[in-house]
């Protein structure tokens, strides 16, 4: 049995170090090809155990973390998140912004990440004058030559909870990919779903 626990401000902290791991091993596949950075990742998550209204949900194997889930106030994340919004007259307050699920390989397709999505929407839902949940996706060529066989995106699985990819709404983040050294530039678009006060 996974245990899935909501967890929020200093009682994120101890798993500060499991989390960068996680984020560092998921994030190294594609489409993300994240040549992860222990010392980024330290700085990068230590942001939701400073934030009261942010949530880390942990999926739970035993004492073992597996898998987890974050989220926080838009209005708390950095300008490329916020800035997007703000110019397509979308106040930051109003929206929860999703950071990352990641999930071993092994744990996938048991509904962890229903679970992950249910949390994090329930946790939003419980801060004032929030009314829209968001992510964002990265962008890869459909021809890129990393892609690895059978490799499916993970629209559907949006889509069935609700959420609708937003075409003229995309930041740009960069990281290194795995092997290199140098941060490139990547293209994201966000995914948006109004937040109804008693679930879906």
């Amino acid at each position: 049995m996974i245990e899935v626990r909501t967890l929020a401000g200093e009682e994120i902290t101890p798993w500060l170090a499991p989390l960068a791991q996680l984020r560092i091993a998921v994030f190294r596949d594609w489409p993300y090809r994240y040549e992860g950075d222990a010392d980024y990742e330290a700085r990068y998550l230590a942001r939701y155990a400073r934030s009261p209204d942010a949530a880390v949900v942990l999926a739970l194997d035993g004492n073992r973390a597996v898998g987890a889930s974050t989220g926080m106030p838009l209005e708390h994340e950095d300008a490329a998140f916020r800035e997007p919004f703000a110019a397509r007259g979308i106040a930051p307050a109003s929206v929860f912004y999703f950071g990352e699920s990641v999930l071993l390989p092994e744990y996938r397709r048991r509904g962890i990440g229903h679970r992950f999505f249910d949390a994090r929407e329930d946790h939003a839902r419980r801060l004032a004058g929030v009314s829209t949940t968001a992510f964002c996706a990265v962008e890869r060529d459909p021809d890129d030559p990393h892609r690895p066989p059978g490799a499916h995106s993970n629209d559907a699985f949006w889509s069935s909870r609700g959420y609708e990819r937003q075409e003229d709404l995309i930041c740009t983040l960069d990281w290194p990919e795995v092997g290199e050294t140098a941060a490139r530039p990547h293209r994201l678009h966000f995914w948006l779903r109004p937040l109804e006060p008693h679930g879906r």
